[in-house]
């Protein structure tokens, strides 16, 4: 029987995060690994070489997107022929500044510590900024908790922490900044069914920092209620956070109806990791679907520049 390892092996021998493993075969199928009884990731002799090389390959300078699904010889022909100068240099611009942070972070989580997570959270914001913060440091944080969580290595305690003082943590850094009184208004929160709200509260910092009043609800709201905050409020959009699960049969329902309580000029954004388990219903309803915080933000660039009317149902 062919050897393998658990992901902590597979990202000590290949030089990637868990996180970067499992989002590149999430996004890119860059591999297929097999899953225990317990339906934990194990990595392939042959799989851990893969990971190894595109890593290699993307320190050249390739785009993972790109070589994600090209074969081993053609990978391997990829770093052959990288002048090895240039290896060198895109090796040092593609070092994760705060891979310590985030590990210092989830221990902090892990052990119910406040005070040192607020400290990995500032030296994060002071590495990164406000949205690389977002970016780099709580959102693959974020998913890192949820994925434990799921796995049963860590409890709903841990993720409802992590929550709760990053709640704080954005709270506290976004009221430091003064919103205009004429900048666009984008309503915040999850549909009702979803409890897990650290999603939305990203979106409602991310929206901030972008310039927009965002109006965070909280979490599991129905629709009624948050068509009613848009429309007291003139609200150009309607941010969702859908995490888990992403079978909700009442879901659907939810989304078609807060579409058509809507006015046709506010325009619903939705993401989050369970998102695209209701890719269908978001596309009818003509609502924008974001993968990222980086992608979110484009949108309401977007939006900002030339608001969209969208589709009625």
């Amino acid at each position: 029987m062919a050897s393998s390892f658990p992901i902590q092996t597979a990202a000590e021998r290949t030089g990637l995060t868990p996180h970067v493993i499992r989002a590149w075969e999430r996004r890119y199928r860059a591999i297929q690994p097999e899953r225990s009884a317990g339906k934990h990731r194990l990595y392939s002799e042959a799989e851990i070489e893969r990971l190894a090389t595109l890593n290699q390959a993307v320190r050249s300078g390739h785009s993972i997107g790109r070589i994600a699904a090209l074969p081993m010889e053609e990978l391997r022909a990829l770093i052959a022929n990288q002048p090895p100068t240039t290896r060198s240099a895109k090796t040092h611009s593609f070092a994760d500044p705060v891979s310590g942070i985030r590990d210092d972070a989830l221990a902090a989580a892990t052990r119910f510590d406040a005070p040192a997570l607020e400290d990995a959270l500032r030296r994060a914001l002071v590495a990164l900024g406000n949205q690389g913060l977002l970016r780099l440091a709580i959102g693959p944080l974020a998913q890192e908790i949820g994925e434990r969580w799921r796995a049963g290595e860590l409890t709903a305690a841990h993720e409802y922490f992590f929550t709760a003082h990053v709640k704080v943590f954005l709270g506290n850094l976004t009221r430091q900044f003064a919103t205009p009184l004429d900048a666009p208004r984008i309503i915040v929160s999850t549909p009702s069914g979803q409890l897990h709200e650290l999603g939305a509260v990203m979106a409602a910092a991310a929206a901030g920092n972008l310039g927009w009043r965002a109006i965070y609800l909280g979490p599991s709201l129905p629709a009624h209620e948050i068509a009613g905050a848009a429309l007291r409020n003139e609200a150009a959009a309607v941010a969702l956070s859908i995490v888990y699960p992403e079978d909700d049969p009442n879901l659907a329902r939810e989304l078609t109806d807060l579409s058509r309580l809507l006015p046709a000029t506010t325009r619903i954004l939705a993401g989050g990791r369970a998102a695209r388990g209701y890719f269908e219903t978001l596309i009818h309803i003509g609502a924008l679907y974001a993968d990222s915080i980086e992608e979110f933000g484009t949108q309401l660039d977007a939006l900002r520049r030339a608001p969209a009317r969208k589709i009625q149902t």
